[in-house]
């Protein structure tokens, strides 16, 4: 196996030579401001709308860039891209776009979800550090406060599902603002007992009603106690890329914080959902979907590998790792990292696929839409690279 010192010196050169200058060539808007995300494989756009949830998470990508190198060019790049978000795509109600067109009109406002609000937040909080511009500090806080005020007033975000007839909740929610709270606490350490004893409450509602040891998985959508939904695919489908994202937030906050329990909660998801998620009977790669009694899936792609999913096992296992010493999560490790580079990497244009079909055969050779850019690529080998040099 690849030592780890190789391994961190081939993550910083993907970032900073492959990873990073793509979405500086061909993704940044010199014209209008902000970030393109729908690229074809050589990088030429393929569609000119902007997604809001990447102007926020490209923001985050450059910023933290920044700080832990250093390049000037990364500050330029999220200055840029921070003009766009607040010229751009704020509705006059003070809740976010989705989508945008070029010149940041809006085309599409989603009112299910506060997620372009939680990625501009992390957004925010990053760019603060990195400019030294605390008033975006400030405005993380404030886009924070009313993230809370949008998940706890009834009647502002439109269930997909009639509540009347069948009340759930979703894994997504919590799980991400565990990693929001982390962002913007290192933004406003002033705020440090608030934002922590929030991060502990979005913890506890992940374990009180999604992570079940019982089952030995992550259930995404659960009735409003935390019932299993068993007579429905919704309440069925484990999605393990996610649940594998979600352990690591928590692993991470116990880490920061000397919390064995979090930690301890951490790798037990990881290593059911490892079992779950990863396909050695074709080849390997996290899957998509599994469903939590083994039934029969609806939805199209559920067997196959996207991207994100592989990135977040890179991280998880690595944390792992590096908290227990134990090789096999070094092992796992090596695994999606190999897969990785033999699937995912694309060495002639550059930047990484995103969807491959389960026998890992390319489903489609675009490099971004409104769901992939630079986001969790750039993340993961950050991360990595920060944890192996914890590594003693």
């Amino acid at each position: 196996m690849e030592n780890l010192k190789n391994v961190r010196d081939r993550y910083y050169s993907e970032l900073t030579e492959n990873i990073l200058p793509f979405w500086q060539e061909h993704g940044l808007d010199k014209k209008n401001g902000g970030i393109y995300t729908s690229l074809d494989r050589d990088g030429s756009l393929i569609e000119t709308d902007k997604s809001v949830w990447f102007q926020g998470r490209a923001l985050w990508i450059f910023s933290e860039a920044y700080i832990r190198f250093g390049r000037k060019e990364y500050l330029d790049a999220a200055s840029t891209i921070v003009r766009f978000i607040d010229e751009h795509c704020y509705d006059a109600d003070g809740r976010m776009f989705f989508r945008v067109t070029d010149d940041g009109r809006p085309v599409i406002k989603r009112i299910r979800y506060f997620f372009s609000e939680t990625f501009a937040i992390i957004g925010y909080a990053s760019y603060s550090r990195a400019s030294g511009d605390k008033s975006y500090a400030r405005k993380a806080l404030a886009l924070y406060e009313n993230v809370k005020k949008i998940k706890s007033t009834p009647g502002i975000l439109i269930p997909k599902f009639d509540s009347s007839v069948r009340p759930m909740r979703g894994h997504a929610d919590s799980m991400i603002l565990i990693n929001v709270l982390s962002e913007l606490r290192e933004a406003c350490p002033e705020e440090k007992d608030y934002l922590t004893s929030d991060l502990d409450k979005e913890i506890a509602d992940c374990c009180r009603y999604f992570i079940r040891p019982d089952m030995q998985t992550v259930l995404e959508t659960v009735g409003p106690n935390g019932e299993f939904l068993a007579e429905h695919f919704e309440g069925r489908i484990i999605n393990p890329g996610h649940a594998i994202e979600g352990a690591w937030f928590i692993m991470n906050e116990g880490r920061k914080r000397g919390i064995k329990e979090y930690i301890d909660t951490g790798l037990s998801v990881l290593s059911w959902m490892w079992d779950k998620g990863w396909d050695a009977e074709y080849g390997g790669g996290i899957i998509q979907y599994r469903d939590a009694l083994g039934k029969s899936l609806s939805e199209y792609h559920q067997d196959m590998k996207f991207w994100w999913p592989q990135t977040e096992a890179v991280i998880a296992n690595l944390m792992a790792y590096s908290e227990t010493g134990k090789d096999v999560y070094l092992e796992h490790f090596h695994l999606v990292d190999d897969y990785i580079t033999s699937h995912f990497i694309d060495r002639e244009y550059g930047e990484w696929f995103g969807y491959l079909h389960r026998d890992g055969t390319l489903a489609t050779p675009l490099k971004g839409n409104l769901y992939k850019g630079p986001f969790h690529i750039p993340r993961m080998y950050m991360k990595a690279i920060e944890i192996l040099d914890s590594i003693k």
